[in-house]
């Protein structure tokens, strides 16, 4: 085989491998089980999943901070399972005496950077307040694309 085939079909191979390994590399996120938390650091991990062009899979409660999801990752990126929940409240902050309070202009801002279907949802019910707000099952598949 001449020297230059050679190269064209090692240049091919070296194509094809880095193709597969890039493909193998991008993994899915799958959110199992989140409580929430602290605000900051639920922006910093799906930033980084935006900008990693990962799909994240909801696969159980996404409850709180979790949900910035919604509002970080792009929507054709997200899908849901049946066991999915999404669970929505107003902001809240906590003092160094440990207090809480309600953080209301944080939760218009909050709201604000959520989907158009998910705003509507939220509004629908009265908005972010200190109860609990649950989106799931037929509600949510109407909004996010179904995968396992």
């Amino acid at each position: 085989m001449p020297s230059r085939m050679r190269i064209i079909l090692t240049l091919l191979l070296a194509v094809a491998l880095w193709v597969i390994a890039t493909m193998l590399a991008r993994a899915d996120v799958r959110i199992i089980s989140s409580p929430g938390g602290e605000v900051g650091p639920f922006l910093e991990l799906f930033e980084k999943v935006r900008a990693s062009g990962e799909r994240v899979i909801i696969d159980g409660p996404c409850l709180s901070a979790c949900t910035l999801v919604l509002s970080v990752v792009p929507e054709d990126r997200i899908c849901v399972t049946r066991r999915a929940t999404l669970g929505f409240h107003a902001a809240r902050s906590v003092d160094r005496r440990g207090r809480t309070y309600a953080e209301p202009e944080a939760s218009q801002i909050v709201l604000r950077t959520y989907p158009a279907p998910v705003r509507s949802w939220i509004e629908h019910r009265g908005g972010l307040t200190s109860r609990l707000l649950v989106l799931r099952g037929r509600d949510l598949k109407a909004m996010y694309a179904s995968c396992r």
